[in-house]
């Protein structure tokens, strides 16, 4: 089953690409696998499958001392700045990052272990009060702050789209994000490269990609519906 549902989502990536004049090699599927057992990942992983995507620290870093470390580990959940230590070493990028004290906290992390950490800013695009990420007007400043960081690389931006039936409504929350990114980009920052633009998720992972993502990430599309009783 996640066989064919992997190769099903990395064919309507490349029809996604294909229908907006893009190469589907600019596109990177993170499978995201919160909640999910080793087995299944190393069912995904028998595919080809290398990049995951998990929301808790504890899970990531059960899930990343058994598993192949050849392994790409993306923490896509809001981060507390306690847990950043355990997993510093580990991430191969960190997609939540809304605040100066949490970056501030991975780069003195970083600097501990002599690692300079990949990160992207999240931007709350929709300004749901559920959803974390700093806002489209706030995004710049916080990123002119982080930027001084040398223990970190701001590589994009990140958001998280409202859920929606129709995934045609979150087309104008992608196109704010990669307009966002564009602008961003244009200033020329040290440190700051803006070539990494994580959005889209299952429900609209395919016009986040006409509109520009490098990343999606998909977890039902892939695993099935989540079990949260699921314990590691």
């Amino acid at each position: 089953m996640i066989a064919e549902q992997l190769q099903a989502v990395q064919e309507e990536i490349r029809r996604a690409c294909i229908r907006s004049g893009r190469n589907p090699e600019e596109v990177t599927l993170i499978a995201v696998s919160k909640t999910k057992p080793v087995s299944m990942i190393q069912e995904a992983i028998q595919e080809g499958q290398l990049a995951f995507g998990e929301n808790k620290v504890q899970e990531l870093c059960s899930k990343y001392e058994e598993l192949p470390k050849n392994l790409q580990w993306h923490m896509i959940g809001h981060l507390q700045r306690n847990k950043v230590k355990y997993i510093a070493d580990k991430v191969s990028l960190i997609h939540s990052v809304d605040s100066l004290r949490l970056a501030k906290t991975i780069h003195q992390e970083g600097e501990k272990i002599g690692r300079v950490i990949p990160l992207l800013i999240e931007v709350n695009v929709a300004q749901e009060e559920t959803k974390f990420g700093v806002s489209v007007e706030d995004a710049l400043p916080l990123i002119r702050a982080i930027s001084a960081f040398p223990y970190v690389e701001i590589r994009g931006l990140m958001t998280i789209a409202p859920y929606v039936e129709n995934p045609e409504e979150n087309r104008p929350v992608f196109r704010k994000l990669k307009q966002l990114s564009v602008d961003i980009k244009n200033k020329n920052m040290n440190n700051v490269y803006m070539d990494i633009l994580s959005m889209g998720m299952t429900n609209d992972y395919q016009v986040a990609v006409e509109e520009g993502a490098t990343l999606v990430r998909v977890g039902t599309g892939i695993f099935g519906e989540r079990d949260y009783a699921q314990t590691i």
